[in-house]
This record gives structure tokens, sequence and C-alpha cells, in this order.
């Protein structure tokens, strides 16, 4: 399969564009796009088959369940039974943007989209490119992130092109992502809605809107005997081809035992990675080092960090240490993904 690669303006998108894109979708095959928050992999969420390439196109397991994406409130009637008020308030507050809500799905949503349960997740995305697609395509985009399943989730569409060139239709290059990392997930199907997966809007913002809202138990454990409600529950997940380690406790320890530890493997002859943030990367000694950001901007640290995960392997470093992320809004998000890619291998000191 040759993959056509097209640049749209984000703001702007050429409708014929679009429109050529819409028709790969609504005649069964696969387009990547930008979203704000990561790129997605699309494909018709009503059309069994379609949902079927895109786990063929990234080698994802078929369990793992896909989010479809819709570009107004009327189209979600079609794909969910029921619609609670809570779900309501919140798709008033934060629709169109980075928020996934789960639902009981209706029978339009095919098993093969859902990774075989009776819930659906759904979310309506705020990116110029993504919500246009949506409409051109038929109103039901099924998404999961535009890369080989486990590998860094996609930022730019360099980064689609790397692992998707030849597996996929077509890539919409709209140029570099907003936040940077997948949206949050609630899950409504429960009494109090559950966060299955942190992302840029948090436990506190949700709560401020809706009430209590708790946070799965699961997501800080890998169990291979649950079946996933959310995308990136199960599986090893935004893993680099070296091995990582985060380090956390006071800024001085982190240095330190980084250091110590990149000195004993550099020893050994391998090649050490560090990702350190603008204030500390002046301190460490290891072959590569990288800044991820600013500790005064969080959004920062979550718009590079996959892409600095996909540098690491351009620059063949065997193992990657890397300071821990806290920050005081989106460090759940930011640490729930930084775990998952390094295995949950955590250092304290």
């Amino acid at each position: 399969m040759k993959t056509i690669i097209l640049a749209v303006d984000r703001e702007h998108p050429d409708e014929s564009v679009i429109r050529q894109a819409g028709e790969i979708l609504k005649n069964g095959g696969l387009v990547a796009f930008p979203t704000e928050t990561v790129y997605g992999l699309g494909g018709d969420g009503l059309n069994a088959e379609s949902s079927e390439k895109i786990y063929a196109a990234k080698g994802r397991p078929s369990d793992n369940p896909l989010i479809i994406h819709i570009a107004d409130m009327e189209s979600l009637d079609r794909i969910v039974s029921e619609i609670p008020e809570k779900a309501r308030k919140m798709a008033e507050k934060f629709w169109p943007g980075p928020l996934t809500m789960i639902f009981k799905k209706s029978d339009a949503v095919p098993y093969e989209t859902t990774g075989g349960l009776d819930s659906v997740a759904v979310r309506m995305p705020s990116h110029p490119v993504a919500l246009s697609l949506i409409r051109l395509g038929g109103g039901y985009i099924a998404a999961p992130s535009a890369n080989t399943s486990g590998r860094p989730s996609p930022t730019r569409a360099a980064h689609v092109a790397e692992d998707l060139n030849g597996k996929v239709d077509m890539i919409l290059d709209g140029g570099d992502v907003g936040i940077g990392l997948e949206s949050t997930i609630v899950d409504f199907t429960e009494e109090i809605p559950v966060i299955l997966r942190p992302g840029y809007i948090s436990q506190k913002m949700a709560e401020e809107v809706i009430g209590p809202v708790r946070m799965d138990k699961g997501l800080l454990i890998t169990d291979e005997k649950v079946k996933p409600k959310a995308p990136g529950m199960k599986y090893r997940h935004y893993a680099p081809n070296a091995g990582l380690t985060i380090v956390e406790g006071s800024t001085e320890q982190v240095i330190k035992t980084i250091n110590e530890k990149s000195r004993e493997l550099q020893a050994q002859g391998k090649r050490v990675g560090v990702i350190g943030t603008d204030e500390t990367v002046g301190a460490y000694e290891a072959q590569v080092i990288k800044s991820i950001g600013t500790r005064q901007d969080e959004e920062t640290i979550a718009r590079h960090l996959f892409g600095l995960l996909r540098e690491f392997d351009e620059e063949q470093v065997d193992h990657i240490f890397s300071e821990s992320f806290d920050t005081p809004r989106m460090g759940q998000a930011i640490m729930n993904r930084l775990l998952k890619a390094a295995g949950h291998h955590l250092i304290h000191v």
C-alpha cells in the first residue's frame, strides 16, 4: 500500500483534501489525522472491518477498545443507549476537547470497535482538521493513537509515518499537536464516574462540574487478567526501545543517583540517556541529555514527552534515566504515561 501524505492548514483545512480523506474513510480505508492531543488513526467506527484494519495496522490487541470521535452532540444518540445527566454536564463544559466518556453502547456500534465490550468510548475533539474530517468522513471515526502499538504516541505527522507508512491509506499532516498527551477518559457506566486514564482534564476539574469522581485502582498496575474498559489500561504503552528507569526524590538526590547509575552503565560500554528539565540538564553526566521543558510550565513537559522518547530511539541509547514529574495539575497524567513507558520501573531516593 502506498500511503498518501498531505499537508493541511490547522485552522483552515482545504476542504477538497479533507473530502478526499473522508471518502477513504467511508470506503473502509484508514486515515491518520491530527487532534489537539495526539495524532489518531481513523477508520469508520460503525464498520467492523474498518476497526479490524485499525488493529492490524497498529499491531494492537483486539480487546483494547477504540474511541469513536464525533463532531456534534446529536451524533451521540445513535451510538449510546443512554446519556447520564453528569455526562451531559461534562460535555457542556469540556466538549469539544480532550475528554473521552464511556457510555453503554447502542446496537449501531460493532463489538469489533469496542473490544468486545457493551460500552463505547466517545470523544469530540476540538482540532479543526479532526472536526472537519469527522463531518466529511461519515460522522463516526474510530481512532486510537496513530502509532505501532506500544510505541510512544505520535505528536507530529513524521512520527506517524515512521510507524505506519505503507500500512494506512493517508496521513493528514497538520503540524505539531498542542497538548501531547491523550484525552482524559471518564467511565459513566458506574454510579460514581471513574477516571480510567488521566489527561489534561484533571480529577479536580471534573469534580468541580459533577461532584465526586474516583480514580480507577488499576491505573498504577498492569494486570494481564483484567479486560480493559479503556485504551491503554492493560498493556505496556509509550515505550522507547531502550530500557527506562524513573528516579524520584529530592532534586539533589535524583541528580546524584542518576549520575551514579549512568557512570555504572557507561563503564559497561552502554550508551545512556537522561531526561531532565531546563533547570537540571547541566548537572548530568551521560552521553545523551535532553530537557523535557521547564517545571515552571508543566504543559511543555506533557507536550514534549512522547517526542523525546522517540528522539532517544534515534540516538540509539541503551538505557534512559528520567526525573519524576509530579507537577500540580498534569502530573498525574504525565506520570501515568511515563510509568507505563518504564514498565513501572521506578526508584525512590
